[in-house]
């Protein structure tokens, strides 16, 4: 009886260190990093509050995906902000430069690889990433 090859978990993008951006009281992240342990998926992680977030890396990540992508305007940090401040943003400098300020209002989770860059979690993202 032929059987049909089974890929085994182990080998789902284990040759890249995957990183993860994002703060751990959150519960999308936590959302994420449990499903990435649950499907062997290597990570390093990053505490937004505890390292924060280089303006080269907002840059990297504006260039390839844009600003909006992963400003959050639904989050409560963004809501709290004085109305002088939402309407004083009107750059992509000036977006970096709030975000790098008030890393609360990155979208999370990031999850960025050598060929991927995500905003959030999606599971029907993430497996069709991780378990191509």
């Amino acid at each position: 009886m032929m059987t049909k090859p089974v890929r085994a978990a182990a080998q789902i993008n284990t040759f890249v260190v995957m990183k993860v951006y994002g703060i751990t009281n959150c519960n999308t992240v936590k959302k994420a990093l449990d499903w990435l342990k649950a499907n062997h998926v290597d990570y390093e992680f990053h505490d937004f509050k505890k390292k924060g977030v280089s303006e080269e890396k907002l840059q990297e990540w504006d260039q390839k995906a844009g600003y909006e992508k992963f400003l959050n305007k639904q989050g409560l940090t963004w809501k709290q902000l004085p109305a002088e401040v939402k309407e004083s943003i009107k750059t992509k400098a000036d977006a970096i430069s709030l975000l790098q300020e008030k890393t609360s209002m990155i979208k999370r989770p990031v999850i960025e690889d050598s060929n991927f860059l995500y905003f959030g979690f999606d599971e029907d993202v993430y497996k069709k990433h991780f378990q191509q």
